[in-house]
């Protein structure tokens, strides 16, 4: 069933492997908080280009979580720029879309405070939280932004989202049995397929 505007979060993130536990995170907790997530992931392809894909992803959601961390130089010395651009994407929307698409609301992630302005310091004026790569730490900071954005009071709490993360975590691996796929084969939609389906039956 597609996500409705009002409760989708678009992620903008690294997908590499030492990253996957801070992203698990962030997906576990967009769901347990009763949103949906989304990102470039969720589509293959060749019919549109990345980039296109990518927009039309921004376009249908209302909230953004973008994480600047992984920006160094990659193997030819160059810096990771796809992250700062899809989150230029998302501010443009903002600043420049429709009245719909004016009523974003946006995050931006880094692993300690301060360090993004050596390299984008045109967002000094965005709120930008430290996760300090700790995947407690930013269950904890996207809860809390999307309480006070979407002003829902049925959210609960970061400490209790983290519990039930780290229980899902542990079950992980017999679901992931029982569906005949290796952890490490999990999709970014069989992934949050799972997640949502964990917390139905193991979420008050």
């Amino acid at each position: 069933m597609p996500v409705r505007y009002e409760d989708s979060v678009f992620i903008n993130c690294p997908f590499d492997p030492p990253y996957r536990p801070i992203f698990h995170a962030i997906v576990f907790a967009i769901a347990d908080a009763g949103f949906g997530p989304r990102c470039a992931l969720e589509v293959a392809g060749a019919t549109r280009s990345r980039l296109e894909k990518i927009e039309a992803i921004i376009g249908e959601c209302r909230y953004g979580i973008h994480d600047v961390s992984r920006t160094e130089s990659g193997a030819y010395g160059l810096p990771r720029l796809n992250m700062p651009l899809e989150l230029g994407i998302f501010l443009g929307a903002l600043r420049f879309g429709s009245p719909r698409q004016r009523r974003k609301r946006c995050l931006v992630l880094d692993r300690r405070p301060y360090r993004y302005q050596r390299f984008i310091s045109d967002i000094a004026g965005q709120d930008v939280d430290a996760h300090e790569n700790r995947p407690a730490r930013a269950i904890s900071i996207v809860r809390d932004w999307l309480r006070v954005e979407s002003r829902r009071r049925e959210i609960p709490g970061g400490r209790e989202i983290a519990r039930r993360f780290r229980r899902f975590q542990r079950d992980l691996p017999e679901i992931c049995r029982r569906l005949r796929l290796r952890p490490t084969e999990l999709t970014f939609v069989d992934y949050t397929h799972v997640a949502e389906e964990w917390l139905k039956t193991n979420a008050p």
